[in-house]
């Protein structure tokens, strides 16, 4: 009786090339037809890894299939149940590959396109099913199935890397490798309090810390929210690790509504904490006190990033919110934190912590900036009116000529501040301390980042350029332009922290 079960199977599954694929994480579920090829009971098929089906097998293999003979108008079909996975093994792509490939044709230009695969954008899946049930309306048996247990997870197993998954959807939710935007300015503004004070409260500034990153998770989730809700994260198609957002919505791995009320969590407990500060600094959770105005203005600016009504982004000041609220903001709530902790009683001189904070506020603006060379197309289109798309509209195509102008010299323009910072500091040590000179030693990494760029804006200008894969050759300067910001906020922090020890 199995063996016959097995075969009614093959004779539909062998000669077919197209099923639904139906896949779904949170609630979120989405189907697709693909082609597809078997081998035995094994299912492989292409397709892109940002495609929402993708996306959402990552985080829950677990997938259902159906497959209907071409011309069948009875019911008869076949429903598997089972677990995906992208192929991984450099053997089992090739087989992937030539399987799909004797399937059908219409993905051959991307499946052997270079760009493509060098990026990781194209992939390889296999379905290894857990049941198949055969249907057939016209036997006696209308219902049949085949398990395959040795496909099964194990409970414990299943369990642990669910939690897993979660886990990283959620890291990826908030953006956990931005948090370096945050990181720098918080670890300078605690070494300037040091380089004042000549001690530290470790307490405060960790508490410091999470709330600044919870702060900054809430303003990266309300930002994916509300470029759902302008359409702006629909439109851009130029989708990379640096533009495009989290994608959490438009690949399904979480509704708009959880997206809000995630966004909500950060912003309460960054706010909670701040208030906590408070209390403990100044005796009431609503003293009034710069770190309650801090706080303000830092959620102010986070929430309306890009939600309504200010939308600061979408009208030119998203940029400058940025440097504002991840520059002097978070390097001066840390240093007064730190001040209130060890010398409650004396003024707060803040000269120094701004001029301390302006390197920090120029570059993570750049790393906005530069990511923005990618988005343009999207933000035009949504009326995301960024200094790029304000600097670079041009007749047909977008002319980055003047804002890499921009962001060139605002680099010349942070080192030679930190030149300057650094003789004043050999003059005044009330204001700074030669030792932040050591921060010009990214200069080295910020110079590459000019070059590639440059290089980048000579093939965008030539008439044949492919400029649906060339904004990706930008990456290196992206990544490079978030390192340049992390390692001049801590090296200036390290120059402080040198100051008040020589």
């Amino acid at each position: 009786m199995s063996d016959n079960l097995n075969q009614r199977i093959m004779d539909i599954l062998n000669p077919s090339n197209v099923l639904t694929l139906g896949t779904s994480v949170g609630g979120n579920s989405s189907a697709a037809s693909v082609f597809f090829a078997n081998d035995g009971f094994d299912i492989y098929f292409f397709t892109f890894n940002n495609s929402r089906k993708a996306e959402q097998i990552r985080v829950n293999p677990k997938v259902q299939c159906v497959v209907r003979p071409d011309g069948q108008e009875d019911i008869k079909e076949l429903q598997i149940e089972g677990f995906a996975r992208e192929v991984k093994d450099w053997d089992e792509i090739k087989k992937a590959y030539n399987m799909i490939s004797n399937v059908t044709d219409a993905f051959k230009k991307y499946m052997d396109d270079e760009f493509l695969k060098k990026n990781k954008v194209v992939g390889y899946y296999k379905i290894k099913p857990t049941v198949i049930k055969y249907v057939d309306f016209h036997t006696e048996k209308q219902f049949e199935w085949l398990e395959f247990p040795e496909n099964h997870e194990s409970l414990l197993g299943g369990m642990l890397k669910n939690a897993v998954r979660k886990f990283g959807l959620y890291v990826r939710a908030v953006r956990v490798p931005f948090f370096t935007a945050t990181l720098a300015p918080v670890v300078l503004g605690a070494a300037v309090a040091y380089y004042n004070f000549g001690t530290f409260n470790w307490s405060l500034f960790w508490w410091t810390i999470f709330g600044a990153v919870l702060a900054h998770a809430g303003t990266n989730v309300a930002n994916d929210y509300s470029d759902h809700v302008t359409r702006n994260d629909e439109m851009n198609k130029l989708v990379t690790p640096f533009s495009g957002g989290s994608r959490m919505i438009q690949a399904g791995l979480m509704s708009p509504a959880k997206v809000f009320i995630l966004s909500t969590v950060c912003f309460l407990g960054a706010i909670l904490i701040g208030l906590n500060l408070n209390l403990k600094l100044n005796g009431a959770y609503f003293a009034m006190s710069p770190l309650l105005w801090i706080g303000i203005i830092g959620v102010i600016l986070g929430i309306f990033y890009t939600a309504a009504p200010l939308r600061l982004s979408y009208h030119g000041w998203g940029d400058l919110a940025v440097m504002f609220g991840f520059g002097p903001i978070v390097v001066l709530g840390t240093h007064y934190v730190q001040k209130q902790a060890i010398m409650p009683t004396t003024p707060w001189h803040i000269w120094p912590v701004l001029l301390a904070s302006l390197p920090v506020a120029i570059l993570v603006g750049l790393i906005l900036f530069i990511n923005g060379f990618q988005d343009f197309n999207a933000d035009r289109a949504a009326g995301k009116n960024s200094w790029v798309v304000r600097t670079a509209t041009g007749s047909s195509i977008a002319d980055y000529r003047k804002p890499f102008s921009i962001y060139k010299i605002s680099l010349y323009i942070t080192f030679g501040y930190i030149l300057i910072l650094g003789v004043v500091g050999a003059i005044n040590s009330s204001y700074a301390t030669p030792w932040v000179l050591i921060a010009l030693l990214p200069f080295i990494l910020a110079r590459k980042s000019i070059g590639i760029g440059e290089n980048w804006l000579k093939q965008w200008g030539e008439r044949d350029v492919d400029r649906q894969q060339l904004p990706y050759e930008l990456l290196p300067v992206n990544a490079s332009t978030i390192g340049t910001h992390l390692s001049v906020g801590l090296l200036m922090a390290f120059g402080y922290w040198l100051g008040s020890a020589f």
